[in-house]
């Protein structure tokens, strides 16, 4: 009883404190110049094909739905068994950090009309490998098997995976390098993942589906699913950044399918993982 009601006090804390840090960002936030009907200035300017007004839209409710998505996987911390509330606050943390940096690329485009590559990687180099965490948070330490691949094991796979990922999109992204090797060696991040997570189909080399309890497994494929196909948006946006010129480069674009393939991702991420969080939490609670 008194953890339980340390929980939900700690829930109610984080989420408190996530909402007066929203609430100190906005009043501290520039206004950019506005048109008459309330949108930022260059979306009324005559020049608009309507993609950009797509941008601004997603960028508005990927905010929004990332900070609400916090708030609920937050507050459902507590009505999960306790050997599942951490992979609710990974949850609550991928979306949450999602928010903040959401926020900010909402109001860098809604002020100057530009897409920003910085915050959006900022995300991902803290995002992607939390992402990753899900599993043995979700599936248990049982089921995370000691193979290991170069000396590193499933999270040293992962980890290592995510900043290759993440690391050669920015070179490519920041004009560092040739976009398109900046995209095949990310790539082989986004495969290191997928070996040591497995697919919908496979064991992967670091989790055994044999030890994975059966009310678990739905969910643990379903994130392998946002993994080996939902991941597949982000290479489709890469390929119009106008700093990887590989395609004729339209920021709008790219943002269009980095935001879509976020919220898809980061918030089908966390709901798969409390639906399969709250099956197991119902079968031990009939045992």
């Amino acid at each position: 009883m008194i953890n339980q009601k340390f929980s939900k006090t700690s829930s109610l804390l984080i989420v408190a404190t996530f909402a007066l840090a929203m609430a100190s960002t906005v009043s501290a936030a520039a206004v950019g110049e506005m048109g008459e009907t309330g949108l930022p200035a260059f979306l009324e300017d005559g020049t608009n094909d309507g993609l950009e007004t797509l941008t601004f839209f997603l960028f508005f409710v990927g905010y929004i739905a990332m900070g609400a998505a916090f708030v609920f996987f937050m507050s459902e911390r507590s009505n999960v068994a306790p050997q599942y509330r951490t992979t609710m606050t990974i949850s609550a943390l991928i979306v949450g950090i999602a928010a903040f940096h959401y926020y900010y690329m909402r109001g860098v485009y809604a002020d100057f009309g530009v897409v920003s590559v910085e915050y959006r990687y900022m995300d991902w180099i803290i995002t992607v490998p939390l992402m990753a965490l899900k599993f043995p948070s979700l599936v248990g330490k049982g089921a995370i098997t000691d193979t290991k691949f170069a000396g590193l094991g499933f999270t040293g796979i992962c980890f290592t995976g995510a900043l290759i990922m993440v690391g050669f999109g920015y070179a490519g992204e920041a004009g560092l390098m040739n976009g398109m090797a900046a995209l095949i060696l990310g790539g082989m991040g986004w495969a290191m993942i997928i070996v040591a997570t497995g697919t919908p189909w496979t064991s992967g080399l670091g989790v055994d589906n044999s030890k994975i309890a059966p009310e678990l497994i739905w969910s643990t494929n379903a994130l392998r699913w946002f993994i080996v196909v939902g991941w597949v948006i982000y290479p489709i946006g890469y390929l119009f950044s106008p700093g990887a010129d590989i395609l004729d480069g339209n920021q709008e674009a790219m943002a269009v399918a980095y935001n879509i393939a976020d919220i898809i991702n980061k918030i089908g991420f966390g709901v798969v993982a409390w639906m399969g969080a709250k099956k197991a939490t119902e079968a031990l609670a009939s045992k």
